[in-house]
């Protein structure tokens, strides 16, 4: 009783109150089952047992517990006939059905937590599983906002591109961020990748994640990048919705809108953490990255990866894309709210130029909308209002959802 009141006691202490608690507590109300899915170390189990701190807690990580499980899914889950929060479901796929027969008996909302990494098919595999039975949340690392809270959030955003915003990196103090990072690639690579029947080379795959990690907020060129990494396009192909599947890269799809112009029907590669691309890029330091060409790429990540934890925190579907037609003419975001569209400009410097207004003017001018509905987020602090359109810093990013808010 002791340690579980001591357990409690330092989740408390290290826990970073997550915006995602607003969606979770209504969705526990309203289903039997609720999934949180996300990447690893996102911060799902903990989430999951701050917010529901009476519910039993069991990790299907453990190998004993795991094989009792697979081999009594029946007995396992009699043991938590009070519900329970389920860690790592991903490993065990066959309880879905049990839970779902068990749920239907008992009609309790809230009656199981599940968290797992979003192991390429787990979602599909919950949805068929548990349909209507269940809400899915998805779950990125720290947001911008939660940081700030947390009164955690640098002034400068080249530091936080360099240290990520998974939690762990954030919780303590003393952990070598560059090390955990490496722990984590080749966590995700041993645990994760090698379940998959098509990826049978590690080394080839951790080559084709650093390559990819290169191009973050570029334009995908999936012939180019499989020549690189010496795979075939369709190995790529497969590979990257790997990546994708996993919560490791976003491919954010180009707008349909094309005012009579020729548009790049390709999506734009990001890397959902600049501090897990800047390890994979193999930036170890601010100063290298401050001079690094990958700077503004991963400076227009990091924002969009923003605007996508804002949206999947509230268990809403992102509505954000890009615009870019042949002749090389690029909005970086574009967020499509109810059939309103407004535009995006992203910026790395710090210094506000006139000539971040350019492709805002020339998208405004072709939709025949007004300008000053326009914004540009950059890497200063400053707000202004202008004629041509609103500027943000970095850490005010999310103001550009106040009105879809």
């Amino acid at each position: 009783m002791l340690y579980l009141t001591c357990e409690k006691l330092n989740l408390k202490r290290m826990y970073i109150k997550r915006e995602m608690e607003n969606k979770l507590k209504p969705a526990a109300e309203s289903f039997p089952v609720v999934a949180i899915l996300g990447p690893r170390q996102s911060g799902k189990t903990t989430l999951a047992r701050a917010v529901f701190p009476d519910k039993k807690y069991v990790s299907l990580e453990a190998p004993d517990t795991r094989s009792l499980a697979q081999e009594d899914p029946r007995g396992f889950l009699a043991t938590y006939s009070g519900g329970a929060i389920i860690d790592e479901i991903q490993n065990v796929p066959e309880l879905f059905s049990y839970i779902q027969v068990m749920v239907d008996e008992r009609k309790i909302n809230g009656d199981f937590i599940l968290t797992g990494s979003q192991n390429f098919l787990l979602h599909e595999r919950v949805s068929q599983s548990l349909a209507g039975r269940v809400s899915i949340l998805s779950l990125l690392p720290l947001s911008i906002a939660e940081l700030a809270a947390h009164d955690d959030l640098p002034e400068d955003y080249v530091p936080l591109m360099m240290k990520g915003l998974y939690p762990r990196v954030h919780k303590e103090d003393e952990i070598d961020d560059r090390e955990w990072y490496r722990s984590y690639i080749q966590t995700y690579l041993e645990r994760d990748v090698r379940s998959l029947k098509n990826v049978n080379d590690l080394g080839a795959f951790q080559t084709f994640v650093r390559v990819c990690a290169g191009r973050t907020g570029q334009l995908l060129n999936l012939s180019a990048l499989a020549n690189d990494c010496g795979i075939t396009y369709n190995t790529a192909k497969s590979w990257l919705s790997v990546l994708e599947a996993s919560f490791i890269v976003h491919l954010l799809r180009p707008h349909h809108r094309n005012f009579n112009k020729r548009l790049t029907k390709r999506p734009k590669l990001h890397f959902l953490d600049t501090g897990l691309a800047c390890n994979l890029i193999g930036i170890s330091t601010k100063e290298e990255l401050e001079v690094s060409t990958l700077r503004g790429p991963l400076f227009e990540s990091l924002i969009i990866s923003e605007l996508l934890k804002h949206s999947l925190n509230r268990g809403m579907a992102p509505n954000y894309y890009f615009w870019r037609d042949k002749l090389g003419h690029e909005v970086d975001c574009l967020i499509d709210a109810a059939g309103k569209l407004t535009p995006i400009e992203i910026k790395s410097g710090r210094t506000i130029s006139k000539d971040y207004f350019k492709e805002l003017k020339y998208w405004n001018d072709l939709a025949e909308r007004p300008h000053e509905d326009s914004f540009v987020v950059y890497g200063g602090t400053e707000k202004q209002t202008r004629s041509a359109g609103k500027v943000l810093g970095w850490q005010d990013v999310l103001n550009v959802l106040a009105d879809e808010s």
